[in-house]
């Protein structure tokens, strides 16, 4: 019975279980994703290179934060699970009344939660799964990676660590039901479809000076930003952090009347439709949602600036890698002075690495000695020119502190040590391990260093797969919490207005005005944050992009189109299921 009955609820309700089912199956998606990271064709491609220890690192970092991510998303479905207490309360005072325990309505509750939490949890899982296929195609570009690495995959251990978080979190809303349940007194049940929040208004002169007010503070805390910069973390900075955060929070405070300033002024807009009804709402909840929006927009500032910075920092680093090492393998070796000149070329040939064979271009030269610093002959300094051009020479001199010197190095001053630079021809990797075992036998005629440009990139790709990952995961989670706050704080306020907007249709205002009213109330909840948070992530790059300058620049394509796509999928989704589902809400409690 119990079974049927609760089958049927999610039937009949498996709208108003819309953004609950979409909470879960948005968290279930970023859970597996990011706990699945041994798919990744770019880390797999980073573990198969035994000198790049990152990918524990990462994989560790990212367990300690799925911790955290599983609290958030543990909130966030108990938040959702509240809202349908809420919508639920009459008909769950019905079941009381005609004769159930409560532990009964409890129990129907529960089974109701299970079909519900495992089909999100199903559906999760196979978004997860394209998504992580997405991910993998995503930084497999985005870093280069061969495509023998880029291959379609299920993780095992994902899905399982995945099932059993969320299982945890199904018991505890189970467990939320069945106090809410037994908290509840029929007579609050019955009467809960009429029983509205009292809602105040404030002076219309007030809500103006107020966003004047806020507007000021922004300005101050940006200018203060762009002035100082991003980087100095003093006291000063932590009050630029205060005074955007107040102005933020009075700029909210305030725009409904602001607004509804501006719409009184334009007689043809505020009487058109339904306005004058859509901006008086707004304006009395203000007094309850502004500290809520303030949250929200500095939520929806996090997700956007971080997911920016992650991705666009990739060519940054890039960048990096290029002018630590702009040729594919540098060599430098020194002897004592009473040893003859070696032949580096002629040593490594013998070991096994020919650079007529294996370089593109390559070069041996000698650096002398000098008074104030070490210099190199004009003959070498030209040759440098000739194989990879004077910029190229230039940038060389000034990274290794050289000089040219017109006279031949062994008439002026002393030879110091030898240089051998060289680009790989064909396949990087195999030179590059051909030149590993060669240039161990310089180890028996003096001493040397060598880098190389694979080495580093390697190195720095790691630090832009930890930046990425993480950025992305935590981006993605402070947009996922701010979508789904808003939509369960406007199914509640659509459900608490059922009653004026059924005088409204008694007063003959047609389904169609009606619904763009619902539209337009959501709209303003969501995209003003987002407007707002819009504005503060434009000032915040422009500060951080003067720091990342002095290496590079930003990425803003790539950071950009990464950023829009998940503000598409992830709050466009949740605005569409919220108008959805608050229109719905409205048609079925006239």
């Amino acid at each position: 019975m119990f079974s049927k009955l609760a089958l049927k609820n999610v039937r009949r309700s498996v709208k108003d279980y819309g953004v609950w089912f979409l909470t879960i199956a948005f968290g279930v998606c970023l859970f597996y994703v990011f706990n699945a990271l041994e798919t990744q064709s770019v880390l797999r491609f980073l573990a198969q290179n035994p000198k790049v220890n990152v990918v524990e690192a990462i994989q560790r970092l990212i367990g300690i934060l799925s911790v955290f991510v599983w609290v958030v998303l543990a909130f966030l479905i108990l938040y959702a699970s509240g809202f349908l207490i809420r919508r639920r309360k009459s008909e769950l005072g019905t079941y009381l009344l005609l004769g159930m325990e409560r532990w009964q309505v409890a129990r129907l509750l529960l089974v109701e939660t299970v079909c519900i939490g495992v089909l999100a949890l199903a559906a999760g899982l196979v978004l997860g799964v394209l998504a992580a296929w997405g991910l993998s195609a995503f930084t497999a570009g985005l870093f280069a990676v061969p495509m023998t690495f880029f291959t379609f995959e299920l993780s095992l251990p994902a899905l399982v660590k995945t099932a059993l978080a969320f299982a945890v979190i199904f018991l505890l809303v189970m467990v939320y039901h069945a106090f809410a349940v037994s908290r509840c007194r029929l007579i609050d049940l019955m009467r809960a479809s009429r029983v509205n929040q009292t809602l105040r208004q404030r002076s219309l002169g007030a809500s103006v000076a107020l966003f004047l007010v806020g507007v000021v503070l922004l300005v101050i805390a940006y200018a203060m930003l762009l002035t100082r910069g991003l980087l100095r973390v003093d006291t000063l900075f932590w009050v630029m952090i205060g005074l955007g955060s107040l102005g933020t929070l009075l700029f909210f405070r305030s725009l409904s009347g602001f607004l509804l300033r501006i719409c009184q002024s334009s007689k043809g807009l505020y009487y058109k439709n339904l306005n004058l009804f859509v901006l008086r709402q707004f304006n009395a909840r203000i007094n309850t949602t502004y500290r809520s929006m303030t949250v929200i927009c500095l939520m929806l500032l996090l997700a956007l600036g971080i997911t920016a910075s992650s991705v666009g920092l990739n060519n940054t680093v890039e960048q990096m890698t290029n002018q630590m090492s702009p040729r594919d393998m540098q060599l430098i070796f020194w002897n004592e002075p009473e040893d003859p000149e070696p032949d580096l070329a002629a040593i490594l040939k013998e070991g096994g690495f020919d650079p007529e064979r294996e370089c593109s271009a390559w070069l041996s030269f000698p650096v002398y000695q000098g008074e104030n610093s070490n210099v190199l002959t004009q003959a070498d300094y030209d040759a440098i020119v000739q194989r990879w051009g004077k910029e190229e020479a230039d940038a060389f001199l000034e990274r290794e502190w050289l000089k040219v010197s017109a006279h031949q190095g062994g008439q002026t001053a002393p030879l110091n040590y030898w240089y051998f630079l060289a680009d790989y021809a064909g396949d990087k990797n195999a030179a590059e391990e051909k030149f590993e075992e060669a240039v161990s036998g310089l180890a028996q005629l003096g001493g040397f260093s060598w880098s190389s440009k694979l080495q580093n990139w390697l190195d720095m790709m790691g630090t832009k797969v930890l930046v990425l990952f993480i950025g992305l995961y935590l981006g993605v989670l402070f947009l996922l919490a701010s979508a789904a706050v808003l939509a369960l704080q406007q199914l509640t306020q659509a459900a608490d207005s059922a009653g004026q907007y059924r005088l409204l249709s008694l007063l003959g205002a047609p389904a169609g005005m009606r619904g763009r009213a619902v539209t337009a109330q959501v709209f303003l909840a969501f995209f003003l944050p987002l407007s707002l948070a819009l504005v503060h992530a434009a000032v915040g790059m422009t500060a951080a992009n003067a720091v990342i300058a002095e290496v590079g620049k930003v990425d803003a394509a790539a950071s950009s189109a990464v950023t829009a796509l998940l503000l598409l999928v992830v709050y466009g989704g949740y605005f569409l299921a919220t108008c959805w589902g608050s229109r719905r809400i409205l048609r079925t409690s006239r």
